[in-house]
């Protein structure tokens, strides 16, 4: 059975109207609010599972997490300017989440996008002036212009691109050493999801593409986007390569992409390319397409 997605799976109840009302989020916290341990945005952790303490009132600021289902309210801090660092997560921080149930790395997940956030526009982009959070920490408010800014989630195509029973994939320089995996891009201001991976996939690679189809989806909390899975059928295989953005891009039938996913889940490389960890999204396209 296929395993579900990372950063899904949240089971606290996010609670807006409780975000809503300043007196039910007091009364949370007189209750003893749970919250969670962080350095920086990195989680604190005690045998695989994430750390909470019981505070009885908010430490600095902090934002409204959700109610469990005794309706305990949890919060998470937000950590100062200079330890919101936009930087894919570290080797360390994925063996630790990697140990851990998968509900508490949702809960981490959205922690972690929502306090990064915060920490990062603390000023008003109207008029500079300094924000104050509100509305449980779901929004920060200026009041020197009464401007509300709300917590923004980038959205990125991230796409398998087939043509007659091979697969395309692409690696960049940043990825370890033989990784090959799904191209992805940000999507532009007025695009459509199927726009964005048709001009991504020309872009980066040279290839038209059609027929496109959503996979899945994936929150991503590196910083904040949602990576949005599809499916597209090529019917040309000429690669134009852009070496600004990749470092290569191949054609692989469905052989090596079967011996790479179960190279994958023994831990090891593949032959002809080391497929995407099991915590990114690009690893269940891989999967649907063995399956269909």
């Amino acid at each position: 059975m296929r395993p579900p997605i990372t950063f899904t799976g949240n089971l606290l109840d996010r609670a807006d109207a409780v975000r809503s009302d300043p007196a039910r989020l007091a009364a949370l916290w007189a209750r003893g609010g749970r919250l969670l341990q962080m350095e920086g945005l990195e989680p604190s952790l005690a045998s695989g599972a994430l750390v909470w303490s019981e505070v009885a009132a908010p430490v600095g600021e902090a934002v409204f997490l959700g109610l469990d289902g005794a309706g305990i309210g949890h919060f998470a801090p937000v950590p100062s300017a200079d330890q919101a660092s936009t930087a894919p997560a570290s080797f360390n921080l994925w063996q630790a989440l990697n140990g851990m149930d998968g509900g508490e790395i949702a809960i981490y997940g959205a922690a972690r996008a929502l306090v990064g956030w915060h920490a990062r526009h603390r000023f008003c982009a109207r008029c500079g002036a300094a924000t104050v959070p509100a509305k449980g920490g779901w929004q920060r408010d200026c009041e020197a212009c009464g401007a509300q800014h709300f917590p923004r989630t980038d959205p990125v195509v991230i796409m398998s691109v087939e043509h007659k029973g091979r697969l395309l994939l692409g690696r960049q320089p940043r990825f370890p050493p033989h990784r090959y995996s799904a191209l992805a891009g940000f999507i532009e201001p007025g695009e459509s999801i199927e726009e964005a991976v048709a001009r991504e996939i020309y872009e980066e690679a040279g290839v038209k593409v059609r027929d496109v189809r959503y996979v899945a989806s994936q929150p991503w909390p590196f910083p904040s986007s949602l990576m949005i899975a599809a499916h597209a059928f090529a019917d040309d295989p000429a690669l134009t390569i852009d070496y600004s953005e990749l470092e290569d891009a191949r054609w692989f039938n469905r052989e090596e992409v079967v011996e790479a996913m179960t190279a994958r889940d023994r831990g090891e490389d593949g032959v002809a390319f080391s497929a995407p960890s099991r915590t990114a999204v690009a690893w269940h396209l891989l999967a649907n397409w063995l399956e269909n």
